[in-house]
């Protein structure tokens, strides 16, 4: 179950002695291991999609949040893509929702001697016997998605940790737009005041949650605490979510200068 991994992860495999230290589950195995083993070694992150549908585009953007905390945690990526058909529209689709472009397998003819390789799949998709395997849940198709915010079907799709299946609604998909004008409406507000520091305790809750298996949800929710949080500065607030859109990949900043 997600909540025994997680304490599993925290309480077990993360002492404080070690530092923040990125770990994922392998699939493979059921056991977490550490996504950066080497200091500064290179990690190749390879995503493998077999055609263009939202499933694939799921996998898309959990190996691209994969890539944008290793490079958070200063590791070198090296980000592939695997795919069989459909790859000028799952690129476009991927362009869409703020998925950084991935580097055509095909046109690589060797490693470069990675100290680690992480395979991004669907669920029950077959991968390379090498390195990790992080397995991806699927997302039942949409219909309602058409015409979508891209933004605000990212915020639906981290919404939901990656390996549980997901049935993206009117009202979910609804629920991400309001959330995401909000954020970012409260952003550009917040922007206008004095800046301040993250609070070390919030960086920490947001590294911990992103640390534990790249818990997007965690990571979510700690946002939704700083929103609200009582005495915290406006300019705390606004350090706060930029922070953690190097992650999220939100564009919670989009709106800054915009008329209030």
């Amino acid at each position: 179950m997600p909540g025994k991994r997680t304490a599993y992860l925290r309480t077990t495999v993360r002492p404080p002695t070690l530092g923040p230290v990125l770990r994922i589950i392998d699939t493979r195995t059921g056991e977490p291991v550490v996504a950066a083993p080497a200091r500064r070694g290179l990690t190749r992150v390879q995503a493998h999609a077999s055609g263009f549908d939202i499933t694939n585009l799921r996998v898309l953007l959990v190996a691209d949040l994969l890539v944008r905390a290793l490079e958070l945690g200063g590791t070198p990526v090296w980000a592939l893509m695997t795919g069989e058909r459909q790859q000028a529209e799952l690129r476009a689709g991927a362009a869409s929702l703020g998925i950084r472009p991935f580097e055509d397998s095909r046109d690589v003819s060797a490693g470069l001697g990675e100290a680690q390789v992480v395979h991004v799949v669907g669920e029950g998709r077959t991968a390379p016997s090498e390195g990790v395997r992080v397995a991806v849940a699927p997302v039942h198709e949409p219909h309602t998605a058409t015409g979508t915010d891209p933004s605000a079907l990212r915020l639906a799709l981290l919404a939901r940790h990656r390996d549980e299946p997901l049935r993206l609604d009117t009202e979910e998909l609804g629920e991400a737009h309001r959330t995401l004008v909000r954020w970012r409406h409260a952003v550009a507000v917040w922007a206008r005041q004095p800046s301040r520091p993250v609070p070390d305790e919030v960086r920490g809750q947001l590294r911990t949650a992103w640390e534990d298996d790249l818990d997007a949800p965690g990571v979510l929710r700690v946002l939704r605490r700083v929103e609200t949080e009582p005495g915290l500065p406006d300019g705390a607030r606004f350090e706060t979510y930029a922070y953690a859109d190097r992650l999220l990949g939100l564009e919670l900043t989009r709106d800054l200068g915009a008329p209030a």
